[in-house]
């Protein structure tokens, strides 16, 4: 019988399914990310691994599962996974493409919002005690009617964000490998900088120093891809200058751990992570990861299977 692994307890429609399903699973339940130990510990005969973002799927891990032969991730992005190690092993990698765009331009908005109208800083007025009736000058924040929002990577995510922006009146520019902008115009132009791109080699530290000083003073950062997408010290340092009116951030360098001076920003707001955290996302994410594990049960190519690099000779 097929042996799956969850490394982490899902929606409960997903949890019924699979507890109904012709396999054999161990389900861990833990809440937060599983220890690479723990999970090696459960799959030296795991057929079928269901992951999540913060697992580690590296190749120490892949090798001491040597009956593997699909990582069923439950997330869009795959950067947890050693793309090239399981395709030299011949193990399928899969994801959840489509589930979670619209939950993750809301959670876009919401940063966007939060950070352009001091949202954070006025309930903390309020909390202290402070808000002594309403003033012309009080917590005066960027008006995004008219403003201009760049998108940077403008795949499903970034679209659903473009179409948000269009309906709030902002003027909406694009780059990505394929069209829009060069970066640096992008960033000189934008009111609001949004990221939206995979994390990969290219992408890696892509809003760094440079890029930093390229966006407008007072200009705002909205980050909902990866955290590894920012060098955050640098990050640190443009709103310590000054020259950035503030950032929402919902992912972090070395997730789960923030570099401890962003949190000193009133003006940066910070969610862990939950950009794709609601109860249909959820469920819509967990249907898609069955649909991927009953294909490759039956001896079907899975719907969403991840491109891998091919293996070197």
């Amino acid at each position: 019988m097929t042996h799956v692994v969850l490394s982490q307890t899902i929606h409960p429609d997903g949890m019924a399914a699979l507890a109904e399903a012709p396999i054999r699973l161990t389900a861990l339940q833990s809440d937060r990310p599983t220890l690479p130990e723990t999970l090696a510990a459960h799959m030296a005969d795991c057929d079928i691994l269901i992951s999540m973002p913060g697992d580690r799927i590296d190749r120490n891990l892949i090798e001491s599962a040597p009956n593997l032969k699909l990582i069923a991730q439950h997330a869009v992005g795959y950067d947890n996974i050693d793309l090239e190690a399981a395709a030299a092993r011949g193990i399928l990698v899969t994801h959840t493409p489509g589930a979670v765009t619209e939950a993750t331009a809301e959670m876009t908005f919401a940063l966007l919002l939060a950070v352009a109208r001091r949202l954070s800083e006025g309930e903390q007025v309020l909390r202290n005690g402070l808000f002594f009736g309403w003033h012309p000058m009080q917590l005066l924040g960027m008006d995004l009617y008219g403003a201009t929002l760049g998108i940077v990577g403008y795949g499903r995510i970034g679209q659903a964000v473009a179409r948000r922006a269009e309906a709030f009146g902002m003027k909406v520019l694009i780059h990505s490998r394929r069209e829009g902008l060069p970066l640096a115009e992008l960033l000189g132009k934008s009111d609001v900088v949004s990221l939206h791109c995979p994390l990969n080699q290219n992408t890696h530290h892509l809003i760094n120093r440079t890029r930093l000083a390229q966006m407008k003073q007072g200009a705002l950062l909205i980050n909902t891809a990866r955290g590894p997408i920012i060098d955050e010290s640098a990050l640190v340092e443009a709103l310590a200058q000054n020259h950035l009116g503030g950032a929402g951030l919902d992912v972090y360098e070395r997730e789960p751990k923030v570099h401890p001076d962003l949190l000193q920003f009133s003006n940066v707001v910070a969610a862990p992570h939950q950009g794709t955290s609601t109860w249909g996302t959820r469920k819509r994410m967990a249907a898609l990861v069955l649909d991927n594990v009953h294909a490759f049960i039956n001896g079907k190519t899975p719907p969403n299977v991840v491109p891998c690099p091919s293996p070197q000779k």
